[in-house]
């Protein structure tokens, strides 16, 4: 067999190294012309699917880097109001073994990883156009520099803007999920430090604020310290903060997403004026360079159609927002899914039905947390609905065994204790 993926992004580098491991002849197609381009510095979450999925697809030695340049794993989920002011902490439950916890890795960082030992199978440069399938059975994957590549399977790991889900799948939509984020890096230092509770280190923050606003807030320490670097060969990464604001686009300026680092920046600071000082002046401390904004998408779920030589994985078939934090775990999944359907001689169609099933159940619940309709966002009736989170997640703080069936269910949700 021969498998053309188009897209080296997680899931699709996910999925050659698996492939390669069994022996099938695999060749990635990546529309960036080099291994760093397109890159922000900034967490991903990586679960116990994730990690199930990584360990199962690549080689010992390339998941051991993986695990050795994770950032420390989170002890803590801080719920806080915007004056920083804690309304729940939760302890996450420490690493059972090198799968079933929740690792922090920067995306860069990341990508480098997967990578490591592909240098033959991956073609940077390759801007995928269209595909053609052929009465014999195999697949011709065509490229804007007028190259082409030929295969038993095409598979489509080219994100949210997916030319293989156009072609395949002409009537999926990806439609905006009524939210605008802002996202921001900031070296880890002794002042920045002090302008976090204690709560947030080691952990994850998550800002809870009036208007629908909320703020994620990640602490990433690595293992080579602030005075070390990565062991992976030209990778900047170094203990930072993560944040990220997000609210519903209406409070945004038109244009906003056309902004460059000092005015995200500004508007970030222009949109939390009662916000906590020490908060907004870790705002003020941001890199500008580092700063993005991202329109929140969400995919529109399809029918099942009929099973060919051509398949989705990930954000091509199932973009998600950001309300669960499981989009490349769920991507990852994917890959390790299509590695067993393909090795073990089993129906493209099982695939892509289970992949269906878990990955829109994804979409609904991330949707239900992180989108434009939820009642936070409304007037009015948004106060109202802030008063009752925060009055939950206090009640949860002083009630043991609330606070440990909602530890359970961060680690259930994450993929803790499923069949892989």
């Amino acid at each position: 067999m021969r498998v053309i993926v188009i897209g080296g992004g997680t899931g699709g580098m996910c999925l050659a190294h698996g492939l390669r491991r069994a022996g099938i002849d695999v060749r990635v197609f990546e529309r960036h012309r080099t291994r760093t381009d397109g890159l922000h510095g900034y967490r991903v979450g990586i679960d116990p699917d994730g990690s199930r999925a990584l360990k199962a697809c690549l080689p010992p030695e390339v998941y051991d880097l993986f695990v050795r340049t994770c950032a420390r794993p989170p002890e803590t989920f801080a719920f806080l109001d915007e004056r920083l002011r804690r309304t729940l902490t939760v302890p996450l439950r420490p690493p059972a073994d090198d799968v079933n916890d929740e690792k922090s890795v920067s995306r860069m960082t990341l990508r480098q990883v997967l990578y490591t030992g592909m240098a033959d199978a991956v073609r940077f440069g390759s801007d995928f156009t269209h595909y053609e399938r052929h009465p014999g059975g195999t697949v011709t994957g065509h490229f804007a520099d007028g190259t082409s590549a030929t295969g038993d399977l095409l598979v489509g790991a080219d994100g949210t803007g997916s030319r293989v889900r156009a072609q395949l799948l002409p009537h999926a939509r990806v439609e905006d999920a009524g939210i605008v984020a802002i996202g921001g890096k900031v070296p880890l230092t002794d002042e920045t430090r002090a302008l976090l509770p204690e709560d947030v280190f080691p952990g994850i923050g998550l800002v809870l604020a009036p208007h629908g606003m909320a703020c994620i807030l990640h602490v990433m320490e690595f293992p080579w310290g602030p005075d070390g670097s990565s062991p992976l060969p030209g990778d900047p990464t170094a203990d930072h903060v993560n944040w990220g604001i997000s609210a519903h686009r209406d409070r945004f300026p038109a244009g906003v997403t056309g902004f460059d680092g000092p005015r995200l920046v500004a508007q970030t600071l222009a949109m939390t004026p009662r916000w906590s000082p020490a908060l907004r002046r870790l705002f003020t401390l941001t890199d500008p360079t580092s700063c993005f904004p991202i329109t929140i998408r969400t995919s529109v779920p399809v029918p099942p159609w009929p099973t060919g030589n051509v398949t989705l994985l990930g954000d091509a078939i199932h973009t998600m927002t950001p309300g669960q934090g499981v989009g490349a775990n769920t991507a990852l999944r994917d890959a390790h899914q299509l590695v067993r359907t393909l090795t073990a001689g089993g129906s493209l169609e099982a695939y892509e039905r289970r992949m269906r099933d878990y990955g829109f159940a994804a979409v609904a619940a991330s949707k239900a947390r992180t989108g434009g309709d939820q009642l936070v966002h409304r007037p009015v009736v948004g106060r109202l609905a802030l008063a009752g989170q925060r009055a939950f997640l206090r009640t949860v703080d002083r009630v043991p065994a609330l606070k440990r069936r909602f530890e359970a269910s961060l680690y259930t949700s994450r993929g803790g204790d499923r069949e892989p």
